[in-house]
């Protein structure tokens, strides 16, 4: 199979899949090496941004997806305006970036951080699907411990959570700065 024909087939996967998409299951559904599969989808996703594409495709955590490019968000903010969202509340955003920070972490240990009572914030994240339940901490009660998904990286433009920005970049802005 040519490369060509790989990279179409790769895209049209893409495309059918919506969700992020493993290397290892596209190398497995084309009989072809993982390392040949992530040089393809490489190629396709420069090829997108140096055509500068209405579409992208972006990588999460070893996963590709299919989305279209945030130079265009206003417009199809626009046009989805009746199905979108409502943002996050300031507490929500705090928790999250308590979660982000502090992960895995308990809901005590996210209210002892905040000062104030955070259920409706973290289910809110919950549903979100921004955090999740990743187990359980092995001491009385087993508390439920809480950790970030690819959702909230996708979310962010991020590709893991090493990209987050260090808590000393945030301690160096000077808030007075508006």
């Amino acid at each position: 199979m040519e490369e060509k024909e790989v990279k179409s087939i790769i895209e049209a996967m893409l495309f059918v899949w919506g969700d992020p998409l493993n290397i290892k299951l596209v190398a497995d559904t084309l009989d072809l090496p993982p390392e040949f599969i992530r040089k393809c989808l490489i190629d396709l996703k420069k090829e997108y941004e140096i055509n500068d594409r209405g579409i992208q495709i972006i990588e999460v955590n070893n996963h590709f997806q299919l989305c279209t490019n945030n130079k265009y968000f206003d417009y199809i903010q626009k046009l989805c305006a009746p199905a979108q969202n409502k943002g996050l509340t300031q507490a929500a955003l705090e928790v999250l970036a308590i979660v982000a920070y502090n992960q895995p972490i308990t809901r005590p240990e996210i209210e002892a951080i905040r000062g104030v009572k955070s259920d409706k914030a973290i289910n809110t994240l919950i549903e979100k699907e921004l955090i999740a339940e990743t187990g359980r901490l092995e001491k009385t009660g087993r508390p439920i411990l809480y950790g970030t998904t690819d959702t909230f990286l996708k979310s962010f433009g991020l590709n893991s959570l090493k990209e987050l920005p260090s808590l000393e970049e945030f301690e160096n802005l000077d808030v007075t700065d508006k």
